[in-house]
């Protein structure tokens, strides 16, 4: 059985990951066949549109396999630096993709399957839509343009998404600019088969709008303000405080979620999204993603995260430094330091 399913359905070119039993979690091999399917469909005059979707019923995709990664690095191996270089050039490719690429982000979308699917041209959410960038909860940091798409986000909505790792619904992903058009996720079917005949980007437009429906209330758009004045601190010390003292059960949450996730990682996505807004540059974001992963990858926290959130399933990781107070700028700044191995190059 084939992992992704690369297949011609009418005048569009379909990709579908196929791994549902692991939530369609993706690999170094289905990175590839995406980019070289991609290039393909980019020069074919006979495709007008891409389109990407998940098989089975529990959504697109919940990222990439770091199990693998995390099994390749307790061995010494660390083969998860080839395979976010090829990721994020696939993620860069989609951005610039030059027809229409549309995600059906139903279900579950998380880390990597951002990545396939947000940085698309026409981005479709369901009543199932649950998308997060949880990365903060596994000693990582958002990655696959995630900091770029963050940082873009109105207010602090990108920094409260990428600092709690809370999922969010289709209408909030909506609200924070990382979908376009929202619909029941019954309608999909038909969706398909109407794509399929598109003989234009005129008309993908319209026939997804043909589906599209008014979402519902936003939750992050309920509680913005409260989100601005919280998130919009300099320091993860100083946000901590402002939500505390908000008297929001909302802002409680969010600040309990902090709490559990690694000291280290909070401060380093912080630094990111910042710096991802002030270049505004998917590329340029994707280069310090790159920069920030190999990193974690060697270090303690990301090794424990995976171990406590997918191997053992304990929910207990053991953070080292355990404190923010523990975690220096220095200690930040090495994240951000060009890896042995060199930097990202993208080709254009």
């Amino acid at each position: 059985m084939n992992d992704i399913v690369v297949a011609r359905q009418g005048n569009i070119g379909r990709l579908t990951l196929n791994r549902p039993k692991a939530l369609n979690a993706l690999s170094r091999d289905m990175v590839r066949v995406m980019g070289d399917a991609l290039e393909t469909w980019r020069n074919d005059p006979a495709v007008v549109a891409v389109l990407v979707d998940g098989a089975g019923e529990r959504g697109l995709c919940a990222g990439g396999d770091i199990r693998l990664i995390y099994d390749e690095a307790r061995a010494g191996r660390y083969i998860a630096d080839d395979f976010w270089r090829e990721e994020y050039i696939v993620n860069a490719a989609i951005s610039a993709f030059p027809k229409p690429y549309i995600a059906l982000m139903d279900g579950i979308v998380m880390g990597g399957g951002v990545g396939i699917s947000a940085h698309g041209s026409h981005r479709i959410v369901t009543d199932r839509t649950r998308l997060a960038m949880p990365e903060v909860a596994i000693g990582f940091s958002p990655d696959v343009g995630g900091s770029y798409l963050l940082a873009r986000a109105p207010g602090e909505l990108g920094t409260w998404a990428g600092l709690t790792a809370i999922p969010m619904s289709g209408a909030d992903a909506l609200v924070c600019g990382m979908a376009d058009y929202y619909c029941p996720s019954a309608a999909l079917p038909g969706l398909i088969e109407a794509l399929a005949q598109v003989k234009n980007a005129a008309e993908v437009e319209a026939a997804i709008r043909s589906v599209a429906t008014e979402p519902p209330v936003s939750a992050l758009a309920t509680h913005r303000a409260a989100i601005d004045a919280g998130f919009s601190k300099k320091t993860i010390e100083e946000i901590l405080v402002a939500l505390d003292g908000a008297g929001n059960d909302f802002l409680a949450e969010a600040a309990n979620r902090m709490r559990r996730h690694s000291p280290t990682s909070l401060k380093v996505t912080l630094r990111a999204l910042r710096e991802a807004r002030a270049a505004n540059d998917l590329k340029a974001s994707l280069r310090m993603e790159y920069r920030i992963a190999t990193a974690c990858i060697r270090r303690h926290d990301m090794i424990e995260g995976i171990r406590a959130v997918v191997v053992d399933k304990d929910q207990k990781p053991s953070w080292q430094p355990d404190t923010l107070a523990g975690v220096s700028a220095a200690d930040v700044a090495a994240f951000f330091a060009p890896p042995v191995a060199g930097d990202m190059v993208f080709n254009s």
